[in-house]
């Protein structure tokens, strides 16, 4: 018997984690701190910005305010994911919807309780951000332009944030913002076309179904093309230090992204692409040790002593 609920219990546990996205949480919360700590606060040590506790609070409100969006994108989106869907579908419905639900409300409860510990200031920041997914998810997502612009600076605004709290207002953060933005955004046309079927069946008005496939491609290849834009300013600055080859990386992917989008036609294929983009963006994160190379041997010389 013992047995029998532990297996349950596990299945209720993977089925919240795939509901709430563990993987991009933890993405989510990697990112975050080391953009804190190479981009957003560079003048103070690892040790000093890992042990904030103000930052801590925003980290751990960002990270409750995002599951709980998900939860509730998964809860509007849930006959549209059956035909996109079905296997992830399966495995997010091993839980209830009542207790999805809950769970919403809760983590809601918590990001912006630990956000006002922060200040009043970051609480109006989350309790705009949770509505702002909340109205998306039942919303705006159903409609072309603004579904796809609210989805992109929902998507980046997570790092708005930190970059409110440490007041750093660079030139590389800024034009590092619209190279992200771009890419989101491409991110989120390839996803439209992934989706197309589900959002068809159930009327959703996504930029793809309103304005077709061909439209869809021309709109995010002048997107990838525009990226060449902040990534030819980046290079121009010194303190991009050894990250400059990530952008050449970018560089290669994105053209590759663009051919491959305009002789796509299958859904595998925009699958393939979205998932290459995520890849990409993953990367990135990663990169920032590498924004300035100098920094990065003072952090360590300074935490070994």
């Amino acid at each position: 018997m013992s047995t029998f609920l532990s297996k349950n219990l596990l299945k209720k546990v993977f089925s919240l984690l795939s509901v709430v996205r563990g993987y991009n949480i933890l993405v989510l919360i990697v990112a975050q701190y080391l953009a804190a700590i190479f981009i957003f606060s560079p003048e103070n040590s690892i040790q000093k910005v890992i042990f904030d506790p103000h930052l801590l609070c925003i980290v751990i409100a960002t990270v409750c305010v995002v599951a709980a969006g998900y939860i509730i994108n998964n809860f509007y989106d849930v006959k549209v994911d059956q035909i996109n869907r079905p296997l992830k579908t399966g495995i997010d419905n091993i839980v209830k919807q009542e207790t999805k639900l809950n769970l919403y409300f809760f983590l809601n409860f918590t990001g912006f309780s630990c956000s006002f510990f922060v200040s009043w200031k970051a609480a109006f920041f989350f309790s705009v951000y949770i509505f702002g997914i909340w109205f998306y998810s039942h919303k705006l997502k159903k409609t072309p332009f603004i579904g796809l612009l609210s989805a992109t600076i929902l998507t980046i605004l997570p790092f708005f944030v930190i970059f409110i709290y440490y007041k750093n207002f660079s030139k590389i953060i800024f034009v590092h913002a619209i190279f992200l933005f771009l890419v989101i955004m491409v991110r989120e046309l390839i996803k439209d076309l992934e989706n197309m079927k589900g959002a068809i069946a159930n009327n959703y008005k996504t930029f793809s179904v309103v304005y077709g496939e061909k439209k869809t491609k021309q709109l995010s290849i002048t997107l990838l093309i525009s990226t060449l834009i902040p990534i030819a300013f980046l290079f121009n600055l010194p303190a991009l230090s050894a990250m400059k080859y990530y952008f050449y990386l970018a560089l290669v992917t994105l053209l590759f992204v663009g051919v491959y989008l305009w002789n796509s036609t299958q859904r595998n294929q925009y699958r393939t692409l979205h998932n290459t983009l995520k890849i990409l963006l993953l990367i990135g994160v990663f990169c920032l040790v590498f924004i300035d190379t100098s920094l990065l041997l003072e952090k360590v010389i300074d935490r070994l002593h």
